[in-house]
């Protein structure tokens, strides 16, 4: 399989879930400054000219919802899929959904609607451990994903949003967000706002 990604972006995500699966995988780092997403051969891959994108020979996805839920339903025995049968795949796109059209969209506009965004989250999450039943799944990778991102841009209150910075701080323990947090600031963020402890 082959992984395009821009580091620190919502590729993050699905690169998450690859070192989670610990599947052999190839990384194509990607930049944004060099306008690397709009050359042609790439936007052969992915017309919108977006990360991320995955390749699994001549299988190609993009979108990280559907990189996400593909992963974990070709690698079931990492147990990555949402709670349980039916319902706990919905509730998964639910909040899936919910984090694609919630909270992304609010980034780059006013703070506090990117922290209303959150709220909502957070009375979802609801003092759960998990985002979905009684496991770690693809939900919680993305939902960590856009919590590092907000957090490390306009900062998010630990008061009002006690359950997320919970959650966030948990998921951050796992050798595989660690990994992959190691290696996408090895090859360094170009994420406007974004600020990074030295």
């Amino acid at each position: 399989m082959k992984l395009w990604i821009a580091p620190g972006s919502s590729s993050f995500a699905p690169h998450i879930a690859l070192n989670e699966i610990g599947a052999s995988f190839e990384l194509v780092p990607l930049s944004f400054h060099r306008k690397e997403t709009r050359k042609a051969g790439y936007l052969s891959l992915n017309p919108a000219g977006k990360v991320p994108t995955l390749a699994n020979g001549d299988f190609v996805l993009t979108e990280v919802l559907a990189i996400l839920f593909y992963l974990a339903r070709k690698f079931p025995e990492a147990g990555l899929m949402p709670g349980s049968g039916i319902a706990g795949e919905a509730r998964g796109l639910s909040w899936m959904s919910y984090l694609a059209s919630g909270i992304h969209p609010t980034f780059g506009g006013p703070p506090e609607d990117t922290i209303a965004a959150f709220a909502v989250a957070e009375e979802r999450l609801a003092g759960h451990e998990w985002a979905v039943g009684a496991h770690y799944s693809i939900v919680d990778i993305h939902l960590f994903r856009l919590f590092w991102r907000a957090h490390h841009t306009i900062g998010l209150p630990r008061e009002t949003l006690p359950g997320l910075w919970a959650h966030y701080e948990r998921v951050g323990k796992r050798p595989a967000v660690k990994a992959t947090q190691a290696a996408e600031a090895a090859l360094g963020y170009e994420l406007r706002g974004l600020k990074l402890p030295d």
